[in-house]
């Protein structure tokens, strides 16, 4: 794994999605109520549109165009339209900085 540094971490507000962009992918970077960070792909796999546009909600990141919601630990839609996950990054935070590894995760829907 290779970790580079996305951002700070005052810069992710809490249920705000912020877009990163890393070695040429959109990713959106996601903080919990809990200070969890998350990092999934950026684009919706309906639409393809800008997740860090979208609306976070009970572990999820919603696309505000169609309304799919994608957990934000798997990455796959929880709802239709969208049937086909988008990537989700291993993150790290260190030094209050978060880093994440560019190399997508493409996880088992459970």
């Amino acid at each position: 794994m290779t970790f580079v540094r996305a951002c700070a971490l005052d810069e992710v507000q809490v249920d705000s999605p912020f877009r990163v962009e890393i070695e040429g992918q959109a990713i959106a970077v996601v903080r919990d109520s809990a200070g969890q960070v998350f990092a999934i792909g950026d684009r919706c796999t309906h639409g393809d549109i800008s997740l860090s546009e979208g609306f976070v909600e009970e572990g999820t990141l919603e696309c505000w165009a169609h309304g799919s919601k994608f957990s934000l630990c798997t990455g796959w839609p929880e709802n239709l339209p969208a049937f086909e996950p988008v990537p989700v990054f291993d993150v790290k935070v260190e030094d209050d900085a978060i880093f994440i590894d560019p190399t997508p995760i493409y996880k088992e829907n459970k």
